[in-house]
C-alpha cells in the first residue's frame, strides 16, 4: 500500500491503515519527543498524543508538506506544550530595545566537533536559548516557525538564536581548544 492511499485510509478511520501508519513513525517521533523533554515516559505520552492527534485531524492533511513533516510538527507541538505545562517558561525579549538581529553567516565550528558533541552542549544553554536553538540547528525550523511553536515573535526567535548559537559557539570553541569540560 502506498503512504498516500495509507493516509487516505486513515482519513477513513481505518484502524489496520493507522496502525501501519503508527508502526512507521512512532520510532522517529519518539526521539523527537525525547530530544524536548529528556524523559522517556513523557517522550512516549507526547509521541502518543501526539498521533491521537494526528488522527483525529488527518482530514486537515493537505499533502503541501509530507506526512512526517506534518506529524513531527504536532509531536513537537505537544511536547512543547507538556513543557509549559510544567511551568517552563520562555523568556520575553523587549524588542524595542533589541532591533532586529542580523544572522552570523560566519557560523562554524571545528571539523573535530560531533553531532553528539553540539546536541550535549545544546542541552547546557540556558532554557530560554535551547528551545529556539533546537528547532533551528536540530529540527531545521525557520524564525517564523519557531515563533509559532514557542508562541514568540519572529524577531524574539531570531534573537533568542542569535545568542543562544553565540554561546553555544564559544562553548564548542573551548573543546577545540582543550579547555572542555
Amino acid at each position: 500500500m502506498l503512504q498516500t492511499e495509507l493516509i487516505e485510509a486513515c482519513k477513513q478511520n481505518d484502524r489496520k491503515a493507522q496502525m501501519k501508519l503508527y508502526n512507521k513513525y512512532c520510532d522517529g517521533m519518539y526521539y523527537v519527543a525525547l530530544r524536548f523533554l529528556k524523559n522517556t515516559h513523557d517522550a512516549e505520552e507526547a509521541m502518543q498524543e501526539g498521533f491521537i492527534q494526528a488522527f483525529l485531524k488527518m482530514h486537515q492533511f493537505t499533502g503541501e508538506v509530507t506526512f512526517g513533516a506534518w506529524l513531527k510538527r504536532i509531536v513537537i507541538n505537544k511536547s512543547i506544550d507538556m513543557l509549559k505545562a510544567k511551568k517552563m517558561n520562555f523568556t520575553a525579549i523587549n524588542e524595542q530595545t533589541l532591533g532586529t538581529v542580523e544572522e552570523d553567516d560566519n557560523w562554524s565550528i571545528h571539523d573535530e566537533i560531533t553531532i553528539d558533541l553540539v546536541k550535549e552542549e545544546i542541552e547546557q544553554l540556558p532554557e530560554n536559548y535551547r528551545y529556539p536553538v533546537m528547532l533551528f540547528l536540530i529540527e531545521g525550523y525557520d524564525h517564523q516557525e519557531i515563533s509559532e511553536i514557542l508562541d514568540i515573535t519572529p524577531v524574539s526567535s531570531r534573537t533568542l538564536v542569535h545568542r543562544g548559537k553565540k554561546k553555544l559557539q564559544k562553548k564548542l570553541k573551548t573543546y577545540y581548544h582543550g579547555t572542555g569540560s
